[in-house]
């Protein structure tokens, strides 16, 4: 890299770095009052992870452009899978709680800022069907906006792979209020010049090989970030109904951003996808 590419590299680092992990510490700071007032409702933490997510798109120089309306009420979010970027773009707009692999609960960095922010670790075995159900039945119960990709991995950010239906199941319970899900696409426009895959993190590609990039990038494009109107779980006979409903809508997205790649076939798997 150039030594302009590095000076960036230091200053938009060092920048995010104390926005991230100055924004964890305050938040633990707060949990340990939060935590006995009002247990799982978390209701004041949840503005930090926010503004912390708002606050690295500027300094990565990653525009974000929002479009449709953020649901409201109980309910979950589903979205296409690109890169580790889509959790800053997807808290930056709503509170929510992300649903990961158990694996990245270990992973540096990224695990403790999981934690901290109330992520469902998960391990993706069939067997443990039954109790993800009920994870999620216990945390949808005191409102918590969950929001999971049903991908199961991340891809070049030019497709939407097919929706595994499993995770879809916890909303048709009979114990839940009306439930809703609503879709979101992520589009991500590479800068002038860079390949339309810039902002995907999948083939094998390691974390801080893909920060590394983002950090000493000249200048950047920007993500859509598209609400799609909500999925009322009522009206869907089932979780494989309801997961054809969700990809539809995300699919539909992508093209209108004129992103989906031909056939929207799948990328090579990502073993370290969250």
């Amino acid at each position: 890299m150039t030594a302009g590419a590095w000076l960036r590299v230091a200053l938009r680092g060092t920048a995010l770095a104390m926005l991230v992990f100055g924004g964890l510490l305050l938040l633990i700071l707060l949990r340990l009052v939060e935590r006995p007032l009002f247990g799982l409702r978390r209701s004041v933490t949840p503005w930090i992870t926010q503004g912390v997510c708002k606050g690295a798109f500027v300094i990565i120089g990653l525009r974000r452009e929002v479009q449709g309306a953020v649901m409201r009420g109980t309910g979950a979010v589903v979205a296409n899978h690109s890169s580790w970027l889509d959790i800053f773009a997807l808290n930056a707009s709503k509170r929510i709680y992300f649903v990961s692999k158990s694996e990245v609960a270990a992973w540096p960095g990224i695990g403790w800022l999981a934690r901290a922010t109330g992520t469902v670790f998960i391990r993706r075995d069939p067997r443990d069907a039954r109790q993800q159900k009920a994870v999620f039945e216990e945390r949808l119960r005191v409102g918590h906006r969950l929001l999971f990709f049903p991908e199961g991995t991340s891809t070049d950010g030019l497709r939407v792979l097919p929706f595994k239906t499993t995770l879809f199941a916890a909303f048709f319970s009979d114990g839940l209020p009306d439930m809703q899900v609503q879709p979101v696409t992520l589009a991500y426009h590479a800068p002038p010049g860079e390949p339309a895959t810039f902002y995907g993190w999948w083939g094998g590609q390691g974390f801080g090989e893909h920060l590394l990039r983002m950090l000493a990038a000249p200048r950047h494009g920007r993500v859509e970030v598209i609400y799609h109107p909500p999925l009322r779980v009522a009206d869907h006979g089932d979780r494989k109904a309801l997961a054809r409903a969700a990809e539809r809508a995300v699919r539909d997205g992508m093209r209108e951003s004129g992103l989906l790649a031909a056939g929207g076939g799948p990328a090579p798997r990502d073993p370290r996808t969250i």
